[in-house]
């Protein structure tokens, strides 16, 4: 396969998991005809920022026509043919790179690269984007917010949420380690787990798909933005499989306390 190939269907399954991203809340099962069209009406109303930092609105048909041919052959019914996309410009890709870091200011010139080789299958330097996220006016201090008080959550029954993270574990030798986990929100119970000595997706994997095979597909998943939990490739398998996946905003911890707290029992009595 050539480079223009390899782009082009990278391009493609970005494109794929859009349309994923905008129909997934219209996919829930529980949803009534009546709430579903009202869920579909307020996504064709709102703007959206397309994979490659254009800002859109889908129609409602179109939309519509996504959900059909998702429930008719998956995830891969939503991704176009590669041979009709054409490539992306330089600029068109550092203004995507723009559109990320503005999404998530925590993201570091290294995320967001790799977020660009999969989507796009190239990516500046990272000294090319620092330069871009400065002209950007991108790179200022983060501005601080009163602290919030959150309330007690818990999903209703198992498999409804499994909650996601990564605990920096001890060095082994002169190599770091990293324990991956999957939690079920209702039971507690630890879902999958692996340690590493990377965080990437692949130890991500490790402990994601025996818990599938174990304990069956949950509903959603809620992961941090690390860079291991925004990876495409996590995304895509959630797509794949029909689990909605969620990311936790920058700063704010809601839904996180069940894992944060096996973490410490981790590093309090075993670490």
């Amino acid at each position: 396969m050539s480079l223009e190939e390899h782009k082009r269907r990278e391009r493609a399954h970005a494109i794929g998991l859009f349309r994923y991203q905008l129909i997934c809340p219209a996919l829930e099962a529980g949803l009534s005809t009546k709430q579903r069209g009202r869920l579909v009406r307020e996504i064709a109303e709102r703007r959206h920022i397309d994979p490659f930092g254009s800002q859109v609105q889908v129609a409602r048909a179109t939309l519509d026509r996504w959900i059909r041919r998702y429930r008719a052959g998956g995830f891969e019914a939503l991704v176009p043919e590669p041979r009709r996309l054409a490539t992306r410009t330089d600029e068109q890709v550092l203004e995507l790179a723009a559109s990320l870091k503005r999404e998530n200011p925590a993201r570091t010139a290294a995320q967001v690269a790799r977020i660009l080789r999969t989507a796009t299958g190239w990516a500046p330097s990272e000294s090319t984007l620092l330069r871009h996220f400065h002209r950007s006016e991108l790179m200022g201090p983060a501005t601080g917010q009163a602290g919030e008080v959150f309330g007690r959550f818990e999903a209703p029954d198992p498999n409804e949420l499994w909650v996601g993270d990564a605990l920096h574990g001890p060095r082994v030798g002169d190599r770091k380690t990293y324990l991956f986990a999957f939690l079920d929100d209702h039971s507690r119970l630890v879902v999958g787990h692996r340690f590493g000595f990377a965080e990437d997706t692949v130890r991500l994997a490790a402990a994601l798909k025996p818990a599938l095979a174990a304990r069956g597909v949950p509903a959603s998943i809620y992961v941090d933005n690390g860079s291991a939990f925004v990876d495409a490739w996590l995304l895509r398998a959630c797509a794949k499989l029909g689990i909605r996946l969620v990311h936790s905003a920058p700063g704010r911890p809601q839904g996180r306390g069940k894992i944060e707290r096996f973490f410490r029992t981790v590093r309090e009595q075993f670490l």
